[in-house]
């Protein structure tokens, strides 16, 4: 069956405020899913008029170059069985009658679809303001458990806070007592990058790659630094509190957001088919569009990537408003359901108030959730570090965790995300909103 999502209907163009609807952001290009990873797309592209589409096999484990003119008409990503391409809507057309012409050798196009924009899924311009949203609803929730003689707001845990060892996240994952390091597990941060110069990474083994025209791998935002130091930061930081999870995981940064924050589908696809090549277990990405339907690439994109042994981590996104009835929703590329969606939690193991909640939709869920309110971790030098929110910042906190769940168990793919569901801490709180609730280390 041929799929068109162009264009979007109104109703899934939402950011999550009622009554507002803003228009989708695309780049006028379209992306190509075909039946299978790694197979010949030549005959269904050439159908279509385009004969230049640059191959991601000619580029080795290097990653595809994404500058201008290095594709000509496009970009093929191999281990995706996916292309980014430059065509008018009659061209696509003319692909999904190339299979017929091609007999059993050809790649048969199984959707094709507008190329969507990008944006960082953290709240940095409101992270206090969010911090105390979250406390006066635990408050608030508190006192009517009270006034409904229930357990006494007195009687409650004060919830988990930094001290000078370890952050409040790495406490509530239980990562300050597990035996595991993440050594010998590759994981990559899709991001905008990283700052090579940080003092808390030197002497890691780490891989970048950039996949932003016109800008290296060296992250000029900050964002990317933060998730990587989160997810594999040091277990000794040159000064300061531990605040990374697999600390001994060799790290993959694959740059596929702007120094501004903002990236496309060929980046994003780049960089997952650069990674899941390079053989890592754990692809962590805090970005996201608020768009309520499920955009095709990456419902490919995440199934064959388990097959290959790679698990998808992806940020729910932070559309909601619940101090003002807005719940929001799970928005791409996390409501794939092959791409695992994170939810962000307080302090308190509550859900922050700017966590999505998912959709009714199959793969809109939230699968787990993680520390997503007041999160120290690295920033650019020479700031150092930086306290920001998101559910940018539970989503690392779930691949750390992921890739310790892979040394410990040796699981990859399916396995993996089945035990890191497994090993969830199951909390209070709606299932629509934390999944299975928190993830934990492996003891």
């Amino acid at each position: 069956m041929i799929e068109s999502n162009h264009p979007f209907p109104a109703e899934n163009r939402s950011s999550g405020v009622p009554g507002e609807q803003p228009p989708v952001e695309t780049t006028g290009r379209y992306v190509v899913v075909f039946d299978e990873a790694g197979t010949d797309p030549s005959r269904a592209l050439h159908a279509a008029g385009l004969s230049n589409v640059a191959d991601s096999r000619d580029f080795s484990s290097h990653g595809v170059d994404l500058s201008p003119g290095s594709g000509g008409e496009g970009w093929y990503f191999a281990t995706l069985g996916i292309a980014v391409v430059s065509a008018e809507p009659g061209q696509l057309s003319a692909m999904t009658g190339s299979r017929a012409e091609a007999g059993t050798d050809g790649a048969r196009v199984l959707s094709f679809s507008p190329e969507l924009v990008y944006h960082i899924l953290d709240d940095t311009a409101d992270y206090a303001s969010g911090f105390r949203d979250g406390a006066a609803d635990l408050a608030q929730r508190l006192a009517s458990r009270a006034h409904a003689g229930g357990t006494s707001a007195a009687a409650q845990p004060s919830g988990f806070q930094d001290t000078a060892d370890y952050t409040w996240g790495l406490q509530a994952t239980k990562t300050v007592s597990s035996s595991s390091s993440g050594k010998g597990i590759k994981v990559a941060v899709l991001d905008t990058g990283f700052d090579a110069s940080h003092p808390d990474f030197a002497g890691r083994t780490i891989t970048t790659s950039s996949f932003i025209s016109g800008e290296d791998a060296q992250d000029g935002h900050g964002h990317g630094t933060h998730c990587i130091g989160t997810s594999c930061g040091p277990r000794k930081p040159s000064t300061g509190r531990r605040y990374g999870i697999a600390y001994e995981a060799e790290i993959y940064a694959g740059k596929v957001l702007s120094n501004a924050g903002s990236g496309s589908d060929a980046g994003i696809l780049a960089g997952i088919d650069w990674a899941i090549t390079n053989g890592c277990a754990v692809i962590s990405m805090s970005l996201g569009a608020d768009v309520a339907q499920q955009h095709p690439p990456y419902t490919a994109a995440g199934s064959r990537a388990l097959d290959q042994g790679t698990l998808i981590v992806a940020a729910a996104g932070n559309n909601a408003n619940r101090t003002a009835g807005n719940f929001g929703f799970v928005g791409a590329p996390a409501n794939s359901p092959y791409i695992m969606a994170v939810g962000a939690l307080d302090a308190q193991l509550s859900v922050a108030p700017f966590s999505a909640r998912s959709l009714e939709a199959l793969g809109g869920q939230v699968d787990v959730a993680g520390p997503g309110v007041q999160v120290y971790s690295s920033w650019l030098m020479p700031t150092r570090y930086r306290i920001i929110s998101g559910t940018s910042m539970a989503t690392p906190h779930a691949a750390g965790v992921a890739a310790l769940l892979a040394e410990a168990t040796g699981y990859r793919g399916r396995e993996l995300w089945a035990e890191l569901v497994q090993q969830s801490q199951r909390l209070l709180a709606p299932s629509v909103d934390v999944g299975s609730g928190m993830v934990n280390a492996p003891q």
